[in-house]
């Protein structure tokens, strides 16, 4: 019945694994994976999934993911179809999974500014409004004017003030079943050289600074006020730590990559020995950045 009805609004499958959906490349089975088409389909496979009382879990790039290795049960949707973007006047309106690479380069090659600051981040619009997702002292918060939302079975839209951004979170962390579906974001005019060097400088520094040949779902802990994580792993001692194949990288101690077969309980022990250890030596506790989802 779940089967039918989903092959009825979208392109589904039966045989997908968070493995092969995360940049993480770690994860179990999911029993029904589903791309809906655009908003309208979204909508009406998720309104019959919680009348049903199905579990369900939205992702777009599945990059700041980390999921557990027993089968789920429920149905992925995946937002990679809503990838439809178009300048209005001074904004730009983006749906949830267009990448934001995509997007950055795009407005660039236009002479427009707003998320030159995004270019590096392999994550989807919708991932990034959820998180508050933000480099090189830009964010979300920045330049997102508008939030198109699936709200208890409707699609509304929320202005920036109505979104609680603070640093790394939004309303979205205080509301999981909203989804964000598109956002309306704010442009200015720059010099379309200027943008482009600007991003091809930062790529260079994330390559030289960041293991991108790597899985990972990027930075693991949020940076606590007034230092940086990376610096209190180095502290104690943890870069290039390994539990089997997850390594704590050598090369950005807050990045945790999977250099193999490694496993979410092999990651998430990892994460634990780390938040001791810091909490025990500096009294800080470090709040991790990627999601956990079926650990």
């Amino acid at each position: 019945m779940i089967k039918e009805f989903l092959q009825m609004h979208g392109e589904y499958h039966d045989d997908k694994s968070f493995k092969e959906l995360t940049t993480l490349k770690m994860g179990g089975p999911i029993a029904h994976f589903v791309m809906p088409e655009n908003k309208e389909e979204l909508k009406v496979i998720v309104n019959y999934l919680k009348h049903e009382r199905i579990p369900f879990k939205v992702i777009g790039n599945g990059s700041n993911l980390i999921c557990g290795e027993s089968k789920f049960q429920g149905v992925v949707i995946s937002l990679k179809r809503l990838s439809s973007y178009r300048i209005e006047g001074d904004e730009v309106y983006a749906e949830a999974g267009v990448m934001a690479p995509v997007l950055a380069a795009a407005l660039a090659k236009k002479g427009y500014s707003c998320l030159e600051f995004a270019s590096g981040i392999p994550g989807c619009i919708g991932g990034l409004v959820y998180m508050n997702a933000g480099a090189y002292k830009g964010q979300m918060s920045d330049v997102v004017s508008e939030v198109e939302v699936l709200k208890d079975g409707e699609l509304i839209w929320l202005n920036s003030d109505e979104l609680h951004f603070s640093y790394r979170r939004s309303i979205f962390h205080d509301h999981p079943r909203w989804i964000v579906v598109s956002a309306k974001l704010k442009l200015t005019k720059r010099p379309k050289e200027e943008l482009e060097e600007l991003m091809a400088d930062r790529l260079r520094r994330r390559k030289e600074t960041q293991p991108l040949d790597k899985p990972s779902a990027g930075s693991c802990f949020r940076n606590p006020e007034d230092t940086f994580a990376w610096k209190l792993i180095d502290a104690i001692g943890y870069r290039g730590y390994h539990i089997n194949d997850v390594y704590v990288s050598p090369k950005h101690s807050n990045f945790i990559v999977n250099e193999g077969n490694g496993t979410a309980e092999d990651y998430l022990n990892i994460v634990y020995e780390i938040q001791d250890k810091v909490k025990e030596k500096y009294g800080i506790k470090l709040v991790m950045e990627v999601e956990k989802f079926n650990c």
